[in-house]
């Protein structure tokens, strides 16, 4: 019956410990681990092994997959899936960089495709707090060809080419495949992205693990993917207008808005096809789907579905959303 799904679907987040993570999104998020250096929490899955599993109202247990199976496009959203059947185009995390994430880099789709059977991996990042002089990385500060970068890179001076930008809580960034980046340390954010868990890495700070091993480095895999054209920064500009619908990005692969709501915002979904996804950055208040309400705090995300036309979003306390869907 479609009316099961009419209700915003919480999932259980899956926590990454990570060798750069902290202790935010426990300690901060009320995230659910007992392990520390929790880097990642998963928010909504569909990558093969980490599947996000509902948490809450009548589809409790169920996974994404099977939602998507006995759904369809009342889930997602009827070209949604046409163009992606039971896969989950996206995927939504929150990221404590306690330390440095690694240099690194994303295939395009096509070269995703043919090595890793996997869509590429194009993101945004929203970020949620950060500590004084706090920076990212991203992006080329000049043009380089091929030769030139592996120069830089043999000598061990990629640090001297890459954008580096201080960052502010609110700041946004678009990530594209092939472009060389890294979160830095005393970061908190949210990121969406396509479906896809593979990272080519090609510098991460001369660090190991407890046992004195080096992460592996996928230099010549990063050489085929790298686009050298990415120069400066990689940062968005857009409105935060009170109570309303601002845009910060539209691509192929997925739209976000920002919601910063003093009061109550009417979101009417007739004209799109798609799932909407809420991810609560700032303070807490709630998303009204008919009779059903469910409550959000920083660190939350709920989806709603495609066949859900409407909904309320109320402030309780500085209630600040990323409105993600698919047009």
């Amino acid at each position: 019956m479609k009316s099961r799904l009419e209700y915003p679907i919480k999932f259980t987040p899956i926590l990454k410990k990570k060798i750069w993570g902290g202790n935010a999104l426990v300690g901060k998020f009320n995230k659910k681990s007992t392990k520390k250096n929790i880097g990642e929490s998963w928010e909504i899955s569909g990558v093969d092994e980490d599947v996000s599993v509902v948490s809450n109202g009548e589809l409790r247990g169920v996974n994404l997959n099977e939602l998507i199976r006995e759904f369809k496009g009342d889930l997602v959203g009827e070209k949604v899936f046409d163009n992606f059947g039971d896969k989950f185009p996206l995927l939504f995390k929150f990221i404590d960089a306690k330390e440095n994430l690694s240099i690194q880099l994303h295939p395009n789709d096509e070269l995703a495709a043919k090595r890793h059977n996997s869509f590429g991996k194009t993101e945004m990042w929203y970020v949620m707090h950060s500590e004084e002089n706090s920076e990212l990385y991203a992006g080329l500060t000049k043009k380089l060809s091929k030769e030139e970068y592996l120069d830089y890179f043999h000598k061990g001076e990629l640090l001297d080419i890459i954008h580096i930008d201080e960052v502010s809580r609110g700041d946004s960034y678009f990530i594209e495949v092939g472009t060389i980046h890294a979160i830095g340390a005393g970061i908190v954010l949210a990121e969406i992205q396509q479906t896809s868990d593979v990272t080519y890495r090609i510098y991460d700070w001369d660090r190991v693990d407890s046992n004195g091993n080096s992460r592996e480095l996928h230099t010549d895999l990063a050489i085929d993917a790298i686009d050298l054209s990415k120069i400066g920064s990689c940062k968005l500009h857009y409105c935060n207008k009170i109570n309303e619908v601002n845009n910060v990005l539209d691509c192929k692969y997925f739209t976000t808005n920002k919601l910063f709501v003093s009061d109550s915002i009417y979101r009417d979904y007739k004209e799109l096809d798609s799932f909407i996804v809420y991810m609560c950055v700032s303070g807490r208040g709630q998303i009204v789907v008919g009779d059903k309400i469910e409550y959000l705090e920083q660190g939350n995300t709920v989806l709603i579905p495609a066949f859900v036309k409407s909904a309320s979003i109320c402030n309780l306390f500085n209630f600040e959303l990323l409105e993600v869907y698919i047009k």
